[in-house]
């Protein structure tokens, strides 16, 4: 029973720190800027006007986000708008498709749902925003984050600063290799192969 009570103690004090850390993040940003690539996991709205079944910007998706429904793929914060908060940023990086009027020099989200590594992966659903486009959407940013600051000297030394996240792959597995119908990816590149890596 005594055990049984201690549990149930540690449980709750978890619950009332971690909620403490959720509300009282203040501070200055520990970095200048991020810059967000990857799949679902981080998509903050980027495939929103995309021609393509996989999407979030309905209900129920965003729930419990203060806005509502934005395009991420949960009820809430996805893991990198709490790392970002954590991070001491003031406000949610934005995604890449609504980055006209935003600050980009705080960092712009190029996830997209569905996406993967290889610029095919996901395109069964409709258009997803491959690895390689993020890198070209990326280096549109980066021009102008050098017309911004005056010079590309001047950006990169600004862009060294700021800290990189990259969290995609797994649709890589799940929405090409696995669905030969769609993709020859299983034919061309034998499943014992990528185990060595």
């Amino acid at each position: 029973m005594a055990c049984e009570t201690k549990s149930w103690l540690v449980m709750f004090l978890v619950f009332l720190v971690a909620n403490c850390m959720q509300h009282c993040v203040h501070g200055v940003s520990q970095v200048p800027c991020l810059f967000i690539f990857g799949d679902s996991m981080s998509d903050s709205g980027n495939n929103n006007e995309l021609p393509t079944t996989s999407k979030s910007n309905f209900r129920p998706y965003g729930i419990d986000f203060p806005l509502g429904p934005t395009g991420r793929y949960t009820n809430g914060r996805t893991e990198i708008d709490i790392i970002t908060q954590f991070l001491g940023f003031e406000k949610f990086i934005p995604p890449f498709a609504n980055t006209s009027g935003s600050d980009i020099l705080k960092g712009v989200n190029y996830a997209s749902g569905g996406s993967g590594i290889r610029n095919e992966t996901g395109w069964h659903y409709g258009a997803a925003i491959g690895l390689g486009l993020q890198l070209a959407n990326h280096r549109v940013i980066v021009s102008e984050i050098a017309t911004k600051l005056g010079s590309p000297d001047l950006a990169r030394q600004y862009l060294e600063k700021c800290l990189y996240y990259v969290n995609i792959g797994s649709n890589d597995y799940m929405g090409n290799y696995f669905l030969p119908p769609f993709y020859p990816t299983s034919t061309i590149i034998p499943l014992r192969s990528l185990h060595k890596f």
